[in-house]
């Protein structure tokens, strides 16, 4: 008898156990070469659970099953959530009203709270958007002088609601306060009160001033890049494991002529991306040294300045209240979408599976653009008036589309874009599904002594606009946007006719945000 005739001799069950083993390619590989599997497939939930969950680029996340819910009605919850985004209703929202000091440069929407800081005025504040019985809320209000020391002058605040965490440096002093949100206390896992900034430049005659800095986190690990004052502009990446050290010999360090040299982000425990003329992907796995050059990645054309974003879920470093409010499921960090707005003109959609497939590529030798870009990319042009935001293969765009006649305001259409491979089964028939290519001509920066460039990309994705509703009108503007796994939220401020006196003129009054839940 032959092995696969062996293996069909198997009673079902043990066939789906087996078969569970495998990833989704392989089942999928299994089912398409042989009848009797795929009837297999057809019957079982679990494996048809485990391919959609790979399909729509998602991870189970362990311990969180409920022995009551069969497999199969999981697996209907999970399709019905994906079809959701594509026939979301604009029109059905709540609204949460914000202080007037809400609206700053800095505003963030993380872990169902919303955050802001305002460098100007010294203040911050973060407020709880519609929180459940079972959340931990944090609301507080830092007004100037409280979040660091007096007469100093702030750099960068990071807030990590899922964590309790937030940590603050500032100008005078070399080193990171990390503290409990909730409480002026010191974070019961870190491992002191402040993280130490070590290896930093000097001159000839005295040791630099920091110019510029920006604080990111993600789980154990906390970064700050800053740049300083000099006859040419040196920047640093300082990352720290903040639960097990105060100290950190992971540092990254360069020149560059531009005001924001670099931006970076964490691709999970232990990849870092930095975005600079080129994209370039460390190891730090191991923190007690440089993070290790994995590859580098050319782009299309030069930008000089450029901001990149990738929000992660934060499941595995959530408190247990946070914890027991995730759903069953997780965003893959190995298939996430990675958005880097380059010079405010266009904006790159990337698949983070690029950075996870690197075929034993040299990291000395930059990796062509043509060889991993245009497939694995879409580009869009972005203007300063246009909103973006992403969250696992999900984008969220604010597209402008003109103003009224009585209105100096610009009104904006909504799209939702998903990029996961079973978008267009879990679409429905809604939406519009785009393969082909589209191509966007970049006119570079005058100091680049460049033509003018066609680059063609190609990542498919399905689009939908919301209800063609418009956002703005004559009391109140959109300002920001935000996306996670389960809303949509749009920061609008108010305008205050009445303090002007005049329709065509407007002062600030509160802010509110708008929340979608799908």
């Amino acid at each position: 008898m032959k092995p696969n005739a062996e293996f069909l001799s198997l009673p079902e069950e043990i066939q789906c156990n087996i078969l569970s083993f495998l990833s989704c390619r392989d089942i999928l590989c299994c089912t398409s070469v042989c009848k009797a599997l795929r009837q297999t497939y057809i019957s079982s939930s679990e494996l048809q659970y485990i391919v959609e969950l790979s399909g729509q680029r998602l991870l189970h996340v362990p311990n969180t099953d409920d022995v009551n819910i069969p497999v199969s009605e999981r697996l209907q919850l999970l399709r019905d959530k994906a079809h959701a985004w594509f026939k979301i209703d604009a029109h059905s929202f709540k609204t949460v009203l914000l202080s007037e000091n809400m609206y700053s440069d800095e505003a963030f929407v993380a872990d169902g709270h919303i955050y802001s800081w305002d460098r100007a005025e010294d203040t911050a504040k973060i407020v709880p958007i519609l929180p459940q019985p079972s959340q931990k809320p944090v609301n507080r209000d830092w007004s100037p002088g409280t979040l660091f020391h007096p007469n100093s002058r702030s750099i960068d605040v990071f807030m990590d609601p899922a964590q309790n965490l937030i940590a603050t440096s500032n100008h005078e002093t070399f080193y990171i306060d990390l503290k409990t949100l909730d409480s002026d206390n010191v974070h019961p896992k870190a491992a002191g009160p402040e993280l130490i900034l070590s290896l930093l430049p000097i001159s000839e005659d005295y040791l630099l001033e920091i110019e510029e800095a920006q604080l990111k986190g993600f789980g154990r690990y906390i970064a700050l890049r800053c740049s300083f004052v000099s006859y040419e502009e040196i920047w640093q990446l300082h990352i720290w494991d903040w639960q097990h050290s105060m100290t950190s010999n992971s540092v990254l360090m360069g020149t560059c002529f531009t005001p924001n040299p670099i931006d970076f982000c964490f691709l999970g425990n232990d990849r870092l991306l930095v975005v600079a003329e080129e994209l370039k992907l460390y190891s730090i796995e191991d923190m007690s040294q440089t993070p290790q050059l994995l590859a580098r990645f050319s782009m299309p054309v030069p930008f000089l300045d450029a901001q990149c974003f990738l929000p992660i879920d934060h499941t595995e470093h959530s408190s247990p209240q946070t914890q027991a409010q995730q759903t069953m499921y997780s965003s893959d960090p190995q298939n996430r979408l990675l958005c880097i707005l380059a010079e405010a003109t266009h904006v790159y959609i990337i698949s983070t599976r690029i950075f996870f497939n690197l075929d034993g590529r040299a990291a000395a030798i930059p990796v062509p653009w043509e060889c991993w870009g245009p497939s694995n990319t879409r580009i869009f042009a972005h203007w300063d008036a246009y909103r973006v935001h992403v969250f696992g293969n999900r984008v969220l765009r604010a597209t402008p589309i003109g103003t009224s006649a009585s209105s100096l305001l610009t009104k904006f259409a909504l799209h939702m874009m998903d990029f996961s491979p079973l978008a267009v089964t879990n679409r429905r028939d809604l939406g519009r599904v785009v393969k082909e290519p589209s191509t966007i001509v970049m006119h570079l920066d005058d100091l680049i002594d460049r033509p003018a460039e066609s680059v063609t990309t190609s990542l498919s994705y399905v689009e939908v606009m919301l209800n063609n509703k418009w956002f703005g009108s004559n009391d109140s503007e959109l300002v920001d946007l935000w996306v996670d796994k389960d809303r949509i939220y749009l920061l609008k401020r108010k305008r205050d006719h009445e303090a002007v006196g005049s329709v065509h003129d407007y002062g600030i009054g509160n802010s509110e945000l708008e929340v979608i839940h799908v």
